[in-house]
């Protein structure tokens, strides 16, 4: 075994001889003593700016709905985030520059050139396993018991009138830096981060697929607007004012609809909704012969960019099942029925005289039948396809921005890595759209 040099023992002496000549005072005591605090405070205060920046309103109004201890107050604070953020990160800080500045001051009395290293070594190994690492680490394995805890001592530093003044400066200062610029608030959740959870949850089998699927549906819901739900005018049934009420009754009965758009002279004008049971009332009463015109009832008329979400509170509110659809230029687009905007919630709703209609027939993995009506949304989801989105909301819509002109039977175009082909073409409108993969291109005469 090595001997140890001598001049470690002489240095080793040196410091020895230095600490039992030093003479300890009450100073140095108060010092160690404010160095501990210090570093205490630094520590809780790093436990309460990790949990209460990751936990959630959510998850807060979850906490208070099952009585957790002090979750009202939790739910109080995170009201205000950036209110209780600047202070506690004030705090923070200075507790860790005051207990490294005592430390560098007293051991570099003690020891002199010596203790500058004393002292940078406390800083980065004390201050940051005790003040930083550990407790954040701690935080964040369990946020929400960390922010349960932290709540007192927060309201504490923010009610304190010198470090709220002190923050609400240093916050001034920081709007001039990045004026501008906006900071999403801390703990809020988007819509994105949502549907991720509901995708999570349903891998954990948290829960169900339809409940998944509902998930999505809601959220989504928000950004739909009445365009991308409606009945386009080439699809409605609707009759003219001077039609007879034993032709329109007939008219409603083949369609199975109970309500039927009225207009005068032109679909463009639509004047109102004639009801079946006001029909079949007037057929009894003998009346068959009368014009539709005197049976018509008030019409409600929505643009296309409105909110379905706000359409359905309006519907429920004023208690009408459909609303007519009107363009930019007063030209009817549409209609839109209570029906729709809940299909549009929980997917399709059909009786036993409904005809079912197969919106997308899978011919091979690589290969598609698809309506050409359908939803770019919807089918961008459920094939995991990447379609490009624009002012189109259908398959069809984007087959003509991408053609520029109505195709006949047959005709094809490429975007991206799909290839589509116009399947039926019936007066100025594209029926089906079969859909190819980049894969699919030598498969089942796709090029005949």
């Amino acid at each position: 075994m090595d001997e140890i040099p001598k001049q470690t023992f002489d240095h080793l002496g040196a410091v020895t001889a230095i600490v039992a000549s030093y003479h300890w005072t009450g100073y140095d005591t108060l010092t160690i003593i404010a160095v501990v605090l210090l570093v205490a405070l630094a520590s809780l205060l790093a436990i309460a700016e990790t949990s209460l920046t990751r936990i959630t309103k959510v998850k807060a109004m979850a906490l208070t709905e099952i009585k957790a201890k002090r979750a009202s107050l939790l739910l109080k604070l995170l009201e205000n985030q950036s209110g209780f953020l600047n202070p506690v990160l004030l705090v923070a800080v200075f507790s860790q520059l005051v207990a490294a500045t005592l430390v560098g001051a007293m051991v570099g009395h003690l020891f002199g050139a010596v203790g500058l290293a004393i002292s940078t070594a406390f800083e980065v190994v004390v201050i940051f396993l005790l003040a930083e690492a550990i407790p954040k680490n701690w935080a964040v394995r369990n946020p929400e018991r960390a922010a349960l805890f932290s709540v007192p001592l927060v309201q504490a530093i923010v009610r304190f009138p010198l470090v709220r003044l002190l923050s609400k400066g240093i916050l001034g200062l920081t709007n001039m830096v990045v004026r501008g610029k906006s900071v999403p608030l801390l703990g809020t959740v988007s819509e994105q981060e949502l549907l991720a959870m509901a995708d999570a949850a349903l891998e954990e089998e948290v829960i169900e697929t339809e409940e998944r699927e509902l998930i999505h549906s809601i959220i989504s819901f928000g950004d739909t607007v009445a365009r991308e739900v409606m009945v386009p005018r080439t699809d409605m049934v609707v009759v003219d004012e001077s039609a007879r009420v034993s032709e329109v009754l007939q008219v409603a009965l083949d369609a199975g609809f109970s309500r039927i758009p009225v207009y005068k002279e032109t679909i463009d004008d639509v004047i109102g909704v004639v009801l079946a049971k006001d029909l079949m009332r007037a057929e009894r009463e003998g009346r068959s012969n009368q014009e539709v015109a005197g049976l018509v009832r008030l019409a409600h008329y929505v643009p296309e960019t409105k909110p379905v979400s706000d359409l359905l509170r309006e519907m429920q509110a004023g208690k009408y099942q459909l609303a007519i659809v009107f363009d930019e230029y007063g030209g009817t687009s549409g209609m839109v029925t209570l029906e729709d905007l809940i299909e549009e919630l929980v997917g399709d709703i059909s009786d036993e005289f409904d005809k079912d209609i197969v919106d997308v027939e899978k011919i091979s993995d690589q290969e598609y039948l698809i309506v050409a009506s359908k939803s770019l949304d919807e089918l961008n989801e459920e094939l995991d396809l990447e379609l490009p989105e624009g002012e189109w909301d259908t398959l069809g819509g984007l087959f003509l921005s991408l053609l520029g002109h109505l195709p006949a039977e047959g005709e094809q175009v490429e975007v991206g890595n799909y290839r589509l082909r116009a399947e039926k073409v019936t007066r100025r409108r594209i029926g089906r759209v079969r859909l190819f993969k980049s894969e699919s291109r030598t498969l089942s005469g796709s090029d005949e």
